[in-house]
Protein backbone atom coordinates (compact mmCIF):
# COMPACT_ATOMS: atom_id res chain seq x y z
CA UNK A 1 0.00 0.00 0.00
CA UNK A 2 0.94 3.45 -0.66
CA UNK A 3 -0.52 6.45 1.26
CA UNK A 4 -3.63 7.18 2.97
CA UNK A 5 -5.66 10.41 2.90
CA UNK A 6 -8.07 10.98 6.48
CA UNK A 7 -11.00 12.77 7.73
CA UNK A 8 -12.06 12.58 11.84
CA UNK A 9 -15.04 10.55 12.56
CA UNK A 10 -15.83 7.20 14.17
CA UNK A 11 -13.53 3.90 13.86
CA UNK A 12 -13.67 0.04 13.47
CA UNK A 13 -11.23 -2.52 13.52
CA UNK A 14 -10.31 -6.50 13.10
CA UNK A 15 -7.57 -8.47 13.28
CA UNK A 16 -6.37 -11.46 10.69
CA UNK A 17 -3.76 -13.70 10.38
CA UNK A 18 -3.04 -13.80 6.66
CA UNK A 19 -1.62 -11.61 5.14
CA UNK A 20 1.86 -9.83 2.82
CA UNK A 21 4.56 -9.49 5.48
CA UNK A 22 6.83 -12.35 5.65
CA UNK A 23 8.56 -11.82 9.04
CA UNK A 24 11.79 -14.19 10.76
CA UNK A 25 12.75 -13.95 13.95
CA UNK A 26 16.43 -15.05 14.15
CA UNK A 27 19.31 -14.98 17.06
CA UNK A 28 21.53 -13.12 14.81
CA UNK A 29 21.29 -11.89 11.15
CA UNK A 30 23.37 -14.11 8.53
CA UNK A 31 26.43 -13.54 6.65
CA UNK A 32 27.12 -13.82 3.15
CA UNK A 33 26.47 -17.40 1.90
CA UNK A 34 25.69 -18.14 5.81
CA UNK A 35 22.27 -19.65 6.64
CA UNK A 36 20.86 -19.54 10.30
CA UNK A 37 17.79 -21.24 12.04
CA UNK A 38 15.25 -18.93 12.75
CA UNK A 39 13.21 -19.05 16.33
CA UNK A 40 9.73 -18.44 14.56
CA UNK A 41 8.24 -16.87 11.31
CA UNK A 42 4.87 -15.21 10.99
CA UNK A 43 2.70 -13.70 7.98
CA UNK A 44 0.87 -10.72 8.74
CA UNK A 45 -0.92 -7.97 6.88
CA UNK A 46 1.45 -4.89 6.79
CA UNK A 47 2.33 -1.89 3.87
CA UNK A 48 3.56 1.49 5.00
CA UNK A 49 0.50 2.95 3.37
CA UNK A 50 -1.80 0.44 5.26
CA UNK A 51 -0.16 0.72 8.64
CA UNK A 52 -0.57 3.73 8.79
CA UNK A 53 -3.87 3.69 7.63
CA UNK A 54 -4.60 1.38 10.48
CA UNK A 55 -3.61 3.54 13.37
CA UNK A 56 -5.10 6.40 11.90
CA UNK A 57 -8.40 4.53 11.58
CA UNK A 58 -8.04 2.88 15.32
CA UNK A 59 -7.78 6.76 16.10
CA UNK A 60 -11.10 7.62 14.79
CA UNK A 61 -10.24 8.76 11.14
CA UNK A 62 -11.97 8.53 8.54
CA UNK A 63 -9.61 7.12 6.02
CA UNK A 64 -9.42 6.19 1.99
CA UNK A 65 -6.06 4.08 0.99
CA UNK A 66 -5.00 4.92 -2.47
CA UNK A 67 -2.18 2.70 -4.60
CA UNK A 68 -2.38 -0.60 -6.07
CA UNK A 69 -2.42 -4.49 -5.62
CA UNK A 70 -2.26 -7.20 -8.16
CA UNK A 71 -5.33 -9.68 -9.25
CA UNK A 72 -4.08 -12.66 -6.90
CA UNK A 73 -4.48 -14.05 -3.86
CA UNK A 74 -2.36 -11.25 -1.96
CA UNK A 75 -4.57 -8.87 -3.61
CA UNK A 76 -7.55 -9.80 -2.49
CA UNK A 77 -6.64 -10.42 0.58
CA UNK A 78 -5.53 -6.90 1.27
CA UNK A 79 -8.81 -5.66 0.23
CA UNK A 80 -10.47 -7.71 2.38
CA UNK A 81 -9.03 -7.14 5.15
CA UNK A 82 -8.53 -3.14 4.82
CA UNK A 83 -12.56 -3.34 4.25
CA UNK A 84 -12.94 -5.10 7.25
CA UNK A 85 -10.98 -2.85 9.08
CA UNK A 86 -13.34 0.00 7.64
CA UNK A 87 -10.94 1.70 5.36
CA UNK A 88 -11.99 3.14 2.06
CA UNK A 89 -10.53 0.88 -1.03
CA UNK A 90 -12.81 2.56 -3.52
CA UNK A 91 -8.97 4.54 -5.10
CA UNK A 92 -6.94 1.32 -4.81
CA UNK A 93 -6.52 -0.47 -8.36
CA UNK A 94 -5.54 -3.38 -9.44
CA UNK A 95 -3.06 -4.73 -11.53
CA UNK A 96 -2.73 -8.10 -13.89
CA UNK A 97 0.16 -8.30 -14.57
CA UNK A 98 2.06 -7.60 -11.55
CA UNK A 99 2.23 -9.06 -8.38
CA UNK A 100 0.85 -7.09 -4.80
CA UNK A 101 3.57 -5.85 -3.36
CA UNK A 102 4.97 -7.60 -0.47
CA UNK A 103 7.81 -7.42 2.07
CA UNK A 104 10.03 -9.80 3.72
CA UNK A 105 11.32 -9.04 7.59
CA UNK A 106 14.26 -10.04 9.82
CA UNK A 107 14.03 -9.27 12.91
CA UNK A 108 16.89 -9.88 15.78
CA UNK A 109 16.17 -10.60 19.36
CA UNK A 110 16.29 -6.86 20.42
CA UNK A 111 13.72 -6.22 18.00
CA UNK A 112 15.55 -4.29 15.15
CA UNK A 113 14.38 -5.07 12.07
CA UNK A 114 15.55 -5.61 8.73
CA UNK A 115 13.20 -4.96 5.90
CA UNK A 116 13.02 -5.63 2.17
CA UNK A 117 10.22 -4.33 0.42
CA UNK A 118 8.82 -4.99 -3.08
CA UNK A 119 6.28 -2.62 -4.23
CA UNK A 120 4.89 -4.52 -7.17
CA UNK A 121 1.28 -2.97 -8.11
CA UNK A 122 2.28 0.08 -6.43
CA UNK A 123 5.02 1.13 -8.81
CA UNK A 124 1.91 1.48 -11.12
CA UNK A 125 0.04 4.03 -9.24
CA UNK A 126 -0.31 7.29 -11.57
CA UNK A 127 -0.23 11.20 -10.71
CA UNK A 128 -3.61 11.07 -12.51
CA UNK A 129 -5.07 8.33 -9.75
CA UNK A 130 -3.41 10.01 -7.40
CA UNK A 131 -4.92 14.05 -7.80
CA UNK A 132 -8.22 12.45 -8.64
CA UNK A 133 -8.82 10.71 -5.75
CA UNK A 134 -7.19 13.80 -3.20
CA UNK A 135 -9.64 16.75 -4.77
CA UNK A 136 -12.31 13.71 -5.02
CA UNK A 137 -12.18 13.54 -1.08
CA UNK A 138 -11.04 16.62 -0.71
CA UNK A 139 -9.28 15.88 2.78
CA UNK A 140 -7.86 17.23 6.18
CA UNK A 141 -4.64 15.54 6.07
CA UNK A 142 -2.76 13.51 3.26
CA UNK A 143 -0.36 10.78 4.15
CA UNK A 144 2.72 9.55 1.52
CA UNK A 145 5.57 7.30 1.42
CA UNK A 146 7.93 5.99 -1.28
CA UNK A 147 6.62 2.70 -1.97
CA UNK A 148 4.62 4.23 -4.94
CA UNK A 149 6.19 6.85 -7.58
CA UNK A 150 7.13 10.35 -6.58
CA UNK A 151 5.31 11.25 -9.36
CA UNK A 152 2.21 9.97 -8.13
CA UNK A 153 2.57 11.78 -4.79
CA UNK A 154 4.19 15.27 -6.35
CA UNK A 155 0.36 15.38 -8.18
CA UNK A 156 -1.19 14.16 -4.75
CA UNK A 157 0.62 16.70 -2.66
CA UNK A 158 -0.22 19.40 -5.36
CA UNK A 159 -3.85 18.33 -5.15
CA UNK A 160 -3.65 18.62 -1.13
CA UNK A 161 -2.43 22.08 -1.38
CA UNK A 162 -5.32 23.13 -4.03
CA UNK A 163 -8.05 21.62 -1.28
CA UNK A 164 -5.93 23.16 1.69
CA UNK A 165 -5.04 19.58 3.27
CA UNK A 166 -1.79 19.72 5.02
CA UNK A 167 0.90 17.21 3.60
CA UNK A 168 2.81 14.28 5.74
CA UNK A 169 6.15 12.75 3.91
CA UNK A 170 7.51 9.71 5.30
CA UNK A 171 10.69 9.39 3.01
CA UNK A 172 10.43 5.38 3.09
CA UNK A 173 11.88 3.19 1.99
CA UNK A 174 14.79 5.08 1.74
CA UNK A 175 15.52 6.68 -1.28
CA UNK A 176 16.40 10.62 -2.82
CA UNK A 177 13.66 13.21 -2.63
CA UNK A 178 12.46 15.18 -5.97
CA UNK A 179 12.88 19.00 -5.00
CA UNK A 180 9.10 19.46 -6.39
CA UNK A 181 8.14 16.72 -4.16
CA UNK A 182 9.76 18.40 -1.01
CA UNK A 183 8.11 21.79 -1.78
CA UNK A 184 4.86 20.75 -1.43
CA UNK A 185 5.84 19.03 1.56
CA UNK A 186 4.44 20.71 4.99
CA UNK A 187 5.50 17.83 7.54
CA UNK A 188 9.21 15.86 6.58
CA UNK A 189 8.96 12.92 8.47
CA UNK A 190 11.99 10.53 8.21
CA UNK A 191 14.19 7.99 10.53
CA UNK A 192 17.56 8.27 11.26
CA UNK A 193 18.44 6.08 8.04
CA UNK A 194 16.09 7.80 5.73
CA UNK A 195 17.36 11.75 6.99
CA UNK A 196 20.88 10.29 6.12
CA UNK A 197 20.31 8.83 2.44
CA UNK A 198 17.92 12.46 1.64
CA UNK A 199 20.85 14.73 3.01
CA UNK A 200 23.99 12.51 3.72
CA UNK A 201 23.74 13.96 7.52
CA UNK A 202 24.94 11.63 10.13
CA UNK A 203 24.49 14.01 13.29
CA UNK A 204 21.21 14.24 15.36
CA UNK A 205 22.16 17.39 17.39
CA UNK A 206 20.42 20.42 17.45
CA UNK A 207 21.90 22.63 15.18
CA UNK A 208 22.28 19.27 12.62
CA UNK A 209 19.13 19.20 12.34
CA UNK A 210 18.07 22.77 12.01
CA UNK A 211 20.16 22.98 9.24
CA UNK A 212 19.03 19.90 7.15
CA UNK A 213 15.42 21.85 7.89
CA UNK A 214 16.77 24.67 6.10
CA UNK A 215 18.59 22.72 3.59
CA UNK A 216 15.93 20.83 2.64
CA UNK A 217 13.02 23.71 2.10
CA UNK A 218 10.10 21.80 3.73
CA UNK A 219 7.67 23.26 6.03
CA UNK A 220 8.71 21.64 9.04
CA UNK A 221 11.01 18.32 9.46
CA UNK A 222 10.35 15.34 12.45
CA UNK A 223 12.96 12.99 13.01
CA UNK A 224 11.98 9.26 14.49
CA UNK A 225 14.85 8.32 16.84
CA UNK A 226 13.46 4.80 17.90
CA UNK A 227 13.67 4.18 21.36
CA UNK A 228 15.16 7.80 22.10
CA UNK A 229 11.98 9.01 20.96
CA UNK A 230 11.26 11.99 18.08
CA UNK A 231 12.43 15.52 17.26
CA UNK A 232 10.57 18.04 15.83
CA UNK A 233 11.98 20.96 14.34
CA UNK A 234 10.34 23.82 14.11
CA UNK A 235 12.02 27.30 13.09
CA UNK A 236 14.83 27.78 15.21
CA UNK A 237 13.73 25.51 18.01
CA UNK A 238 14.00 21.45 18.39
CA UNK A 239 11.63 19.83 20.51
CA UNK A 240 12.80 16.41 21.80
CA UNK A 241 9.99 14.09 22.65
CA UNK A 242 11.19 11.05 24.68
CA UNK A 243 9.64 7.51 24.42
CA UNK A 244 8.24 5.44 27.43
CA UNK A 245 11.28 2.87 28.57
CA UNK A 246 9.39 -0.51 27.33
CA UNK A 247 10.41 -3.94 26.39
CA UNK A 248 11.10 -4.23 22.73
CA UNK A 249 9.88 -7.18 21.06
CA UNK A 250 9.65 -6.21 17.42
CA UNK A 251 10.04 -2.61 16.01
CA UNK A 252 8.58 -3.20 12.34
CA UNK A 253 5.91 -0.52 11.49
CA UNK A 254 6.58 1.50 14.68
CA UNK A 255 7.43 4.51 12.52
CA UNK A 256 4.07 3.79 10.49
CA UNK A 257 2.28 3.75 13.84
CA UNK A 258 3.79 6.71 14.90
CA UNK A 259 2.96 8.56 11.44
CA UNK A 260 -0.53 6.97 11.01
CA UNK A 261 -1.11 8.66 14.66
CA UNK A 262 0.83 11.83 14.09
CA UNK A 263 -1.29 12.72 11.21
CA UNK A 264 -4.58 11.83 13.11
CA UNK A 265 -3.58 14.46 15.94
CA UNK A 266 -3.34 17.26 12.87
CA UNK A 267 -6.34 16.23 11.36
CA UNK A 268 -8.10 16.47 14.91
CA UNK A 269 -6.52 19.95 15.27
CA UNK A 270 -3.57 19.10 18.05
CA UNK A 271 -0.81 21.53 18.20
CA UNK A 272 2.10 19.56 16.18
CA UNK A 273 3.72 18.27 19.88
CA UNK A 274 1.13 17.02 21.11
CA UNK A 275 0.18 15.13 17.93
CA UNK A 276 3.80 13.80 17.99
CA UNK A 277 3.59 12.45 21.62
CA UNK A 278 0.13 10.32 20.70
CA UNK A 279 2.36 9.21 17.90
CA UNK A 280 5.25 8.14 20.70
CA UNK A 281 2.53 6.78 22.95
CA UNK A 282 1.32 4.51 20.02
CA UNK A 283 4.14 3.52 18.32
CA UNK A 284 5.51 2.55 21.71
CA UNK A 285 3.12 0.91 22.75
CA UNK A 286 2.86 -1.18 19.36
CA UNK A 287 6.74 -2.40 19.51
CA UNK A 288 6.03 -4.89 22.73
CA UNK A 289 4.20 -6.95 20.44
CA UNK A 290 5.45 -9.01 17.11
CA UNK A 291 4.48 -7.89 13.50
CA UNK A 292 3.17 -5.18 12.13
CA UNK A 293 -0.68 -4.88 12.16
CA UNK A 294 -0.90 -7.62 14.77
CA UNK A 295 0.40 -4.92 17.17
CA UNK A 296 -1.07 -1.98 16.30
CA UNK A 297 -2.90 -1.07 19.30
CA UNK A 298 -6.59 -1.57 19.14
CA UNK A 299 -9.32 0.76 19.08
CA UNK A 300 -10.05 0.99 22.58
CA UNK A 301 -6.49 0.92 23.48
CA UNK A 302 -5.89 3.79 20.82
CA UNK A 303 -9.25 5.64 22.71
CA UNK A 304 -7.42 5.62 26.01
CA UNK A 305 -4.03 7.20 24.10
CA UNK A 306 -6.31 10.33 22.13
CA UNK A 307 -8.65 10.89 25.70
CA UNK A 308 -4.66 11.63 27.14
CA UNK A 309 -4.79 14.55 24.67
Amino acid sequence: MSWLIQRATSSAFSRSERGRDMTSYLPQVPGPGETVIGRSFSIGFGGKGANQALMARRLGARVALVGCVGRDSFGDMMLANLADDGIETAWLGRADAVSTGMAVIWVEPDGTNRIVCSPGANELVSAAQAAEAVAAISPAVVLAQFEIPQAATRAAFAAARRVGAITVLNPAPAAAAERELLALTDWLVPNEVELAQLTSTTSLADDALRAVADSLSVGRLLVTLGSAGVALVDQDSVLRIPAPDVQVVDTTGAGDVFIGAFGFGLARGMGPAAAAELGVLCASDSVQRPGAQAAIPTAEEAAEFARRH
